[in-house]
């Protein structure tokens, strides 16, 4: 049983419920505000979506201790239990930068683990402080190619506006960078030094300025060529 937490005298971070239905309509509009403010995508999800994913007992959230919403995050599974994907991560704006979000992940984390102990657990993000949090976790960047295959995982993409980079390198590339926690190989790797994201954010910095260079300014006859050359590549 995963217990509420409360933090700081302030907030209760718990496994949502029945008693918190009414707040997916306001906790999806802001998903949607939140996307097209950073331009990137959080797969857009209904109302309806969200109170399924409370009542499955599948989803975590953050309010006040009057009950008002301050942060949510819910879980889903890919190849019949696989994978499970923390996702959605979203948090009310009068409440960023306050540290709730990685009380979000974490209590997240542990359902994940908790109901699915031997599945991968992934996510995809373009944000730094979400590559923080994973790594703090045990997450590792991985390319696309280590994540599901299935056809709905990647249907959920669509909504962002970065989708046509997705599609035009078929699922090689994108603007977001994949994480994976894989419990065999944590379990191999307990021993060694864990990749230290402080010491290698700045690397992955500038990789992401080069990826949106890339990506996002790739002119079409560029692409083109772009793919003539890879094409020339694994020829040779």
């Amino acid at each position: 049983m995963i217990k509420p937490e409360i933090v700081n005298d302030q907030y209760i971070v718990q496994v949502a419920s029945e008693d918190h239905l009414r707040l997916a309509e306001t906790i999806c509009r802001e998903m949607e505000e939140s996307a097209k403010a950073r331009g990137t995508g959080i797969a857009k999800r209904s109302p309806i979506y969200v109170m399924e994913k409370m009542l499955e007992g599948k989803a975590i959230i953050a309010t006040t201790l009057s009950g008002e919403w301050v942060g949510f995050c819910y879980i889903e599974t890919w190849d019949h239990g696989k994978f499970v994907a923390n996702s959605g991560l979203i948090v009310h704006p009068d409440y960023r930068k306050s540290g709730i979000a990685t009380r979000i992940k974490a209590k997240a984390f542990e359902l994940s683990r908790t109901m699915f102990p031997t599945a991968k657990i992934i996510g995809i993000t373009t944000s730094l402080a979400v590559m923080k949090i994973n790594s703090d976790l045990g997450y590792q960047p991985v390319t696309l190619s280590e994540l599901p295959a299935d056809e709905a995982f990647w249907k959920g993409c669509q909504t962002c506006a970065n989708f046509d980079i997705l599609t035009r390198t078929n699922r090689k590339h994108c603007l977001c960078t994949g994480m994976l926690y894989d419990p065999e190989e944590h379990k191999k790797e307990e021993k060694d030094e864990k990749w230290n994201f402080l010491k290698e954010s700045k690397l992955y910095e500038r990789w992401m300025r080069i990826k949106n260079r890339i990506l996002l300014r790739l002119n079409p006859s560029e692409r083109s060529r772009s793919r003539r050359t890879e094409r020339e590549m694994e020829v040779a």
